[in-house]
């Protein structure tokens, strides 16, 4: 499937499903050499993350534990400016590497604002690891230490990433076609 029909718009593929699964076996790698000897807490940001955390896991070599936190900065179809925890987490933090599982960091301001929350919770480390970044779109400073793809600021679809909640199950990540 080479293009999709999602509700009202249409997308075409742009990253393959063996590039996507090459870059997290290369992302696993790094973070196996890294966190070794630290059995690191990854804490996959829900929804949009749940396929790449759980890829991302499954190629790691090192002792490491998983979790997840759901975030929302929405009401309806408007940002509220704020994001607040919806799904929170149970782990004591404190000492604890962390790794922040994310599927895309845009402007990074839930980024920001994650990691001063989780920042009072005394870990040791906090890292960010991304399917994708956007830098042309991102306005916080973050020092993203694992990062799959950086890509434009196109809105895409695919691999746990939705279009009104549609297309996460797609091994692929398709790019809205402009109609």
């Amino acid at each position: 499937m080479n293009i999709v029909r999602i509700k009202d718009k249409t997308f075409k593929v742009s990253i393959p499903e063996s590039e996507i699964r090459q870059r997290v076996k290369e992302l696993a790698t790094a973070i196996n050499h890294d966190m070794e000897g630290k059995n690191p807490l990854l804490l996959g940001v829900l929804n949009g993350s749940f396929m790449f955390a759980a890829d991302l896991m499954r190629e790691l070599t090192i002792p490491c534990e998983i979790s997840f936190v759901k975030l929302a900065s929405y009401q309806g179809t408007t940002s509220t400016g704020k994001v607040k925890e919806v799904i929170g987490i149970n782990e004591d933090l404190t000492g604890r590497t962390v790794i922040i599982v994310e599927d895309i960091v845009d402007t990074g301001a839930t980024m920001k604002q994650m990691i001063e929350s989780l920042g009072t919770r005394n870990p040791a480390s906090i890292d960010i690891c991304t399917l994708f970044v956007k830098p042309d779109k991102l306005k916080e400073p973050l020092d993203i230490k694992y990062a799959a793809f950086s890509i434009p600021n196109d809105f895409i679809v695919g691999y746990g990433l939705d279009y009104d909640q549609q297309g996460r199950h797609l091994k692929e990540i398709y790019t809205l076609v402009e109609e």
